[in-house]
């Protein structure tokens, strides 16, 4: 069954996860990962079978209820069980698995775990979950987590949620974090490295996870996180989890990422440059917007990726640069001279990242508080993000807040803007 058609091959709609419980040992020196996840299914529907989604990793061992036959063939991991599980019912299912993680590939990518020069990043967005654990790989199945890895004692490891235990033994030590809201399966991370970590003051607790030979530079390029915190936190309301955790790689990185509660990014983006500074904001405002409020489908990444690059339009404001309305205008000008066509509410798999969705997701938004001003703009925002935090949204969710507001002209602003190829003029 093909939940969404941007990413054929992963998650099952007839069931969900509502807990992750994985139990990871890794050794850097084969790049060997060992693990037990247990996941808390819940039937959607009478289940008489179940798929998970697994890549390249072998399966030792399945328990929990009862199966009469499993297969696990091109990263799919089929399930048949003896008896149903009633619709509304929940079991839990232990996976015990081993090898060598490798990043998933998909048409929009490969995504998931790699190696560093010296340690391992997990880049998941949007199907590399399956890499290095067995998930129902879908953005709505979204589940706390508690993840415990072990690894060897000179590295330090970061994941999603607060650390709740470090223990050191003969030269390993385990790591345990907890992730209590619910997170999308390619929001979940590990990152290890040969890291020192920092608190940084601000709003909200953060933290910094650096090479030490990098802690000078990384002091210079990120000296305005806290003020970008608490910018984001003035327009967009509370920062929506318990902490905020940035990780520096040694390894040079094309793009930063972001995952829940935490972004990487690589030492090439040690930098006081406008490029740095806005991809600093951009990975930061997906706490809200992405990991907070996450899209149900793939076509509707401008609810992620416009509602990022408009925050850091507002950030170039606020930081003294040019104006939120500058930033919109340059933006519209590009793409009034670009001659490809792109319809921002189904780009396509081949586009969904495509710089002109950032840009025209962004432009979208700035038409929209251009039509119904600054207070009720941002009350719009606000609102979305208390409704909908640590659940999923579709473009009409975003439609229907706004008609319920009493901003029906929006509607016709996202019609133009997400539903039609024409470029708009701006209002």
């Amino acid at each position: 069954m093909t939940v969404d058609p941007y990413l054929p091959g992963h998650g099952d709609a007839s069931y969900t996860v509502r807990h992750y419980d994985l139990d990871l040992d890794y050794a850097l020196e084969n790049n060997s990962l060992k693990g037990q996840a247990v996941l808390t299914i819940e039937a959607l529907e009478d289940l008489s079978e179940l798929t998970l989604d697994l890549h390249a990793l072998k399966v030792v061992k399945l328990s929990g209820p009862r199966i009469s036959k499993h297969s696990h063939t091109d990263g799919r991991l089929r399930i048949r069980l003896q008896q149903p599980i009633s619709v509304g019912k929940t079991t839990k299912l232990t996976v015990t698995y081993r090898g060598v993680p490798t990043p998933v590939p998909d048409k929009i990518g490969e995504a998931g775990w790699e190696e560093l020069a010296d340690g391992v990043i997990v880049a998941s967005q949007p199907g590399g979950a399956p890499s290095w654990f067995p998930c129902n790989d879908r953005p709505d199945a979204k589940a706390p987590y508690r993840i415990t890895i072990s690894t060897a004692s000179d590295y330090f490891v970061v994941a999603n949620g607060q650390r709740t235990a470090v223990r050191r033994r003969a030269g390993r030590t385990t790591w345990t974090y907890e992730q209590s809201e619910p997170m999308a399966p390619y929001l979940a991370t590990v990152q290890i490295g040969r890291y020192a970590e920092h608190t940084i003051p601000a709003s909200v607790p953060l933290t910094a996870a650096v090479p030490p030979a990098r802690r000078a530079a990384f002091d210079r390029a990120f000296a305005d996180q806290p003020q970008m915190i608490e910018l984001f936190e003035r327009l967009f309301g509370p920062y929506p989890f318990g902490s905020y955790r940035v990780v520096v790689t040694d390894d040079s990185l094309e793009i930063p990422l972001e995952a829940q509660g935490l972004s990487i990014f690589g030492s090439n983006l040690l930098s006081r440059t406008w490029d740095a500074q806005r991809l600093i904001a951009h990975e930061l405002s997906h706490q809200w917007f992405g990991n907070a409020v996450t899209l149900r489908r793939m076509r509707d990444i401008w609810l992620h990726e416009g509602f990022a690059c408009y925050a850091e339009w507002l950030w170039s404001q606020e930081s003294g640069g040019p104006s939120t309305h500058e930033r919109a205008e340059e933006a519209w000008e590009r793409l009034r001279r670009h001659r490809g066509s792109l319809l921002l509410g189904d780009p396509g798999v081949s586009d969904v990242f495509d710089d002109r969705v950032y840009k025209r997701g962004a432009l979208t938004l700035h038409a929209i508080r251009l039509t119904i001003g600054d207070e009720a703009f941002f009350e719009l925002l606000q609102t979305w993000v208390r409704r909908h935090s640590g659940g999923n949204v579709s473009t009409d969710d975003f439609t229907a807040l706004a008609d319920e507001l009493g901003h029906s002209e929006v509607a016709d602003v996202v019609d133009a803007w997400v539903y039609q190829i024409a470029l708009p003029p701006l209002p």
